[in-house]
């Protein structure tokens, strides 16, 4: 049985250009034992160089939640190079758009893209990450 109070998942992304977002999704995922460990990019490009020089699956994040409005490199361009990343990266590691967008045309956009478990309006709430269970996103 799991401990109630072991965290979901080892490791979690959050890329947001907006810092006091990702300051606030990153205690959110913390304080609700949803991650162990947040590593938070300002950048999406980073967020992608970071994945491309994993090597090891056991140092793969679990979550990558993004944003879709960035500047220089947007949710929509992290998407495109995501889904050109080795299967290694993709397998271990599930994406969820987290986004105020109200335009139904990016959101269905977001729906079909293969990669993309999920969206979610902001601001991000625990509701939301206790509807987000290991076994059924298929890891």
């Amino acid at each position: 049985m799991k401990n109630e109070l072991e965290p979901k998942f080892e490791k979690v992304i959050i890329i947001d250009d907006n810092p006091i977002e990702r300051y606030c999704f990153s205690r959110i995922v913390l304080n609700n034992n949803f991650g162990k460990k947040v590593i938070e990019f300002s950048l999406a490009s980073e967020a992608i160089s970071y994945l491309e020089n994993q090597k090891n699956t056991n140092q793969m994040p679990q979550i990558i939640f993004i944003d879709l409005y960035m500047p220089h490199f947007s949710g929509f361009e992290f998407l495109e190079a995501y889904d050109k990343l080795p299967l290694t990266v993709k397998n271990n590691s599930k994406v969820f758009i987290i986004s105020n967008t109200i335009d139904d045309v990016d959101i269905a956009r977001v729906y079909r893209d293969q990669n993309v478990v999920s969206f979610q309006q902001k601001p991000i709430t625990k509701k939301f990450l206790d509807r987000i269970i290991p076994e059924k996103i298929y890891f």
